[in-house]
């Protein structure tokens, strides 16, 4: 028999409506036996999901003994990312490698720390060889998730410690882990465009003198330039996402599927397959979906009444997916805002008017 892996057969359709019918719960139940729904609660709302001191999300002002939703914080090992970002930015340093050791070692690294760090960093950038034809040029994803995992997973094949799950030698793994990422993204990246696209192919080795955000813009491009300004904005975007309380559902992902003392790379996959969902890392592709369908229905983009008139169709279920969802609006933590939006918003608006994309970037302000 011949398989078609994209096939729904009615026998197929038949059984699933069987497993939905004896998988139900009571949505009741979770209320009587106080059960959390994954990392949120009944209303919604994230909910405490373990203890860290590697960052810390403040959203609630307790100065007068109540408490009052304010504009969110994030905090790095006790330190307010804005007061990491303006140190970096205004000494023009790319920040994203200090900001790696001060997760993972507790505290910013001197000068001369920092730069034995860069190296070590760099000395890992190094994929295995043959790595690249045999795990990243075959059978190419359409999603850069699952490339990652699919990559990940097949490194754990070229480490001969492997299952070691020494201190020692599970930093090690992921000091090459953090490196390697950019290398496996944008080949991988390339390597779908080109089966999907056809044209050249483009594998440009990473250069051992830039920063990881610098090397990311060097190997994407065909001709390897890039402004300061894109490089830049991509390090304080690295810097942002780095990391988030610790509860988040792939960071808890890799709490829950290292405690069985498995590999790294076992623990990072699955917590690719976690980031890849809708509900979580995956979020952002339905935004750029939606502001795509919304720039093509929307035909005055500085016509607020007209946005307005769209976003209800939204909420209605009339535009886009038909969902009823404005995608990228809430958060589980955040009541008012997100500080990495905020701090973000004025260097996008300036790599707008760099591009000559002011218009885009207004109507993502708009509101």
């Amino acid at each position: 028999m011949n398989y078609n892996f994209s096939e729904i057969t009615p026998e197929i359709a038949r059984l699933a409506e069987s497993s939905i019918d004896s998988y139900r719960i009571d949505p009741e139940l979770y209320t009587q036996y106080d059960v959390k729904r994954g990392l949120r609660d009944i209303n919604g709302n994230g909910v405490v999901a373990g203890l860290t001191n590697i960052s810390t999300i403040k959203v609630l002002d307790m100065g007068d003994g109540m408490p009052n939703h304010g504009d969110g914080k994030l905090y790095y090992r006790g330190i307010d990312v804005e007061d990491i970002v303006d140190g970096f930015i205004k000494e023009k340093r790319f920040g994203f490698e200090e900001t790696v050791y001060l997760l993972l070692f507790g505290a910013m690294p001197s000068e001369h720390e920092l730069a034995e760090f860069r190296q070590l960093l760099a000395s890992f950038r190094t994929l295995p060889p043959t790595f690249t034809r045999d795990v990243i040029m075959k059978a190419p994803s359409d999603n850069m998730m699952n490339t990652l995992a699919k990559s990940v997973l097949a490194l754990y094949s070229y480490d001969d410690k492997a299952n070691c799950i020494s201190i020692p030698n599970v930093l090690r793994q992921c000091i090459e882990l953090i490196t390697l990422f950019p290398v496996l993204a944008v080949y991988g990246y390339n390597a779908y465009k080109y089966s999907s696209e056809g044209g050249s192919l483009f594998i440009h080795d990473p250069c051992p003198e830039l920063s990881i955000a610098e090397n990311l813009l060097y190997m994407l491009r065909p001709d390897k330039s890039f402004t300061e300004l894109e490089a830049r904005i991509l390090d304080l975007a690295l810097v942002l996402h780095a990391e988030h309380g610790g509860g988040n559902n792939s960071t808890f992902t890799v709490h829950v599927v290292s405690s069985s003392g498995t590999d790294t790379y076992s623990a990072i996959a699955a917590a690719l397959g976690s980031l890849k969902g809708p509900k979580h890392g995956g979020a952002n592709i339905k935004v750029a979906m939606m502001f795509d369908d919304m720039k093509k229905e929307v035909k005055d983009w500085t016509d607020e009444e007209e946005v307005r008139g769209y976003l209800r169709r939204l909420l209605h279920k009339e535009a886009f997916d038909k969902a009823g969802l404005i995608y990228g609006m809430g958060h589980a933590v955040y009541s008012q805002s997100d500080p990495r939006a905020k701090v973000f918003k004025s260097f996008v608006e300036k790599l707008s008017d760099e591009k000559g994309r002011h218009d885009e970037f207004a109507l993502y302000s708009l509101g």
